[in-house]
């Protein structure tokens, strides 16, 4: 009530309809694969990218007589999972089935988590516009997906794929917390990021290992909530947040005109930019959920969770404070930096013993604009860290300018070998000589009376004199002291 009460009063994220304000409301729901070798209930491989139907067993295709064995891996990765959202981690959960009858359901219901689930309540923390808004966790359980259907392979029939059946799931139930799509967009990156840093799913969202059900209903400020629609299967970020701009819009309209809105599940067509009734919304006794009887309840020790909890990484939330508070960075720049764990490992290396900001500069600036520029990722950088350590480590020792350091970056992209042993080699180190900056900077002066005169006026045509100087010197000479001798030598303060 009190967070609703505050957003009332701010009015944050509403959306103007025709008789005045609403309020979106949004809950999601999002299926993350498990990031493990085999599936959930078999030994079959859980890779992605294989042929059609290579990856099944006789227990995903669900032959008489196979029974589930329960994989410890997949339910180690929830936990882990759970304890990174700072959830509760039930102790002892049930498997049940889910009954309902598709194609690529081949055992006529799915084996998933209801009423005991293995990962109770827990909340994470998005940034949205400057504010932070705390989206509060109802449940993470286990579950095998389904297979696949295609539908696009001949004119008049449709195919079942079974690779990914079984495939194990953690679905994610968030609460109803979140009132835009800007705000969902921020969640579902914020949720991938802490798995992939846990490496407990890796969030390729075009492979189909991240998706979300989106829940979205619209209502009057401050009033109750309103009918949900269920958005299906979203499987990337910027289309999740044109379909929730959509079905709102849709939803308003609707009541505005003096209809309602009927419960359902809708898909979303990207080529339209529209969502479209998929069927009616079923409720959980349409699932006729009970206990499967080929599966045993989990029960799990508190030494077995407590040793999981030993191995947490440092998460993201952790290591922006930390990178803030020992390197000085912004908050700006740390987040850039944390936002993969390769990429934070990167920095780490780089600015280990030398200037932080000075390597996040180089890290943000230099390496990561190369990388997207050529198509890369840091794992795949022909500049290491220890190279571009070596790069700041010249530059703060004075041995190089930060414009010989560009050069230097260059020669390693292309031509690898240690950044200090180029420098030795090409006679690259800086101009530390001062009578010859001197001289450089008189011949300059008088050769160019007329700026003399001009730079007295105007002190911002300083830039125009410690060119020439630099250009004169090869780039050799340190830019603040070629800096520090104009302003001297012209009498400008």
């Amino acid at each position: 009530m009190m967070e609703s009460a505050k957003r009332v009063a701010e009015k944050k994220d509403w959306v103007k309809g025709a008789t005045g304000d609403w309020e979106i409301v949004l809950g999601l729901e999002v299926h993350a694969q498990v990031l493990a070798k085999s599936k959930l209930f078999s030994g079959a491989s859980a890779e992605f990218g294989a042929e059609p139907n290579d990856h099944v067993s006789l227990v995903d295709a669900a032959m008489p007589g196979m029974l589930p064995v329960i994989n410890e891996y997949c339910v180690e990765q929830a936990v882990r999972t759970g304890l990174g959202l700072k959830a509760r981690i039930n102790k002892h959960s049930v498997f049940d089935r889910k009954n309902y009858f598709y194609p690529d359901l081949p055992q006529g219901y799915q084996i998933s988590q209801y009423k005991q689930p293995v990962v109770g309540e827990g909340s994470v923390h998005v940034d949205v516009d400057g504010r932070s808004v705390e989206v509060g966790i109802e449940r993470l359980h286990l579950e095998q997906d389904a297979g696949k259907s295609l539908h696009d392979q001949h004119p008049s029939m449709s195919f079942v794929d079974l690779n990914r059946s079984g495939c194990a799931l953690m679905e994610i139930v968030s609460k109803p917390d979140l009132r835009s799509a800007d705000e969902a967009k921020a969640y579902v990156t914020k949720l991938r990021q802490i798995m992939r840093y846990l490496g407990t799913c890796d969030g390729n969202m075009e492979e189909g290992s991240l998706r979300a059900d989106v829940n979205v209903s619209v209502r009057r400020p401050g009033a109750e909530f309103g009918t949900r629609c269920e958005i299906k299967n979203v499987n990337s970020i910027r289309f999740m947040g044109q379909a929730i701009d959509y079905e709102a819009r849709r939803q308003i309209g609707i009541i505005e005109d003096g209809g309602s809105i009927d419960q359902e599940t809708r898909l979303f067509d990207a080529r339209k930019g529209e969502t479209r009734s998929m069927r009616s919304k079923e409720e959980a006794h349409d699932y006729r959920y009970f206990p499967d009887p080929d599966l045993l309840p989990l029960e799990l020790e508190d030494a077995w969770i407590e040793a999981i909890a030993m191995g947490l990484p440092e998460l993201p939330d952790a290591k922006i404070a930390r990178f803030i508070r020992d390197y000085g960075l912004s908050t700006y720049d740390a987040a850039v930096l944390v936002a993969e764990r390769a990429s934070a490992d990167f920095f780490e290396q780089v600015a280990r013993g030398r200037d932080g900001k000075m390597a996040a500069n180089w890290v943000i600036n230099e390496l990561f604009g190369r990388l997207n520029k050529e198509g890369k990722t840091i794992d795949s950088s022909p500049l290491s860290a220890a190279q571009l350590g070596e790069i700041v480590e010249l530059i703060g020792s004075g041995v190089i300018s930060g414009k010989i350091a560009k050069d230097v970056f260059e020669i390693v992209w292309t031509e690898g070998g240690s950044p200090k042993d180029i420098v030795e080699r090409r006679g690259l180190k800086q101009l530390t000589d001062m009578g010859a900056i001197a001289k450089a900077v008189d011949d300059i002066i008088a050769a160019n009376p007329d700026k003399v005169e001009q730079v007295k006026t105007k002190p911002t045509m300083l830039g125009w004199f410690v060119g020439q100087a630099m250009k004169a010197t090869g780039g050799k000479a340190n830019p603040q002291t070629v800096s520090d001798m104009l302003k001297e030598k012209l009498g400008i303060n």
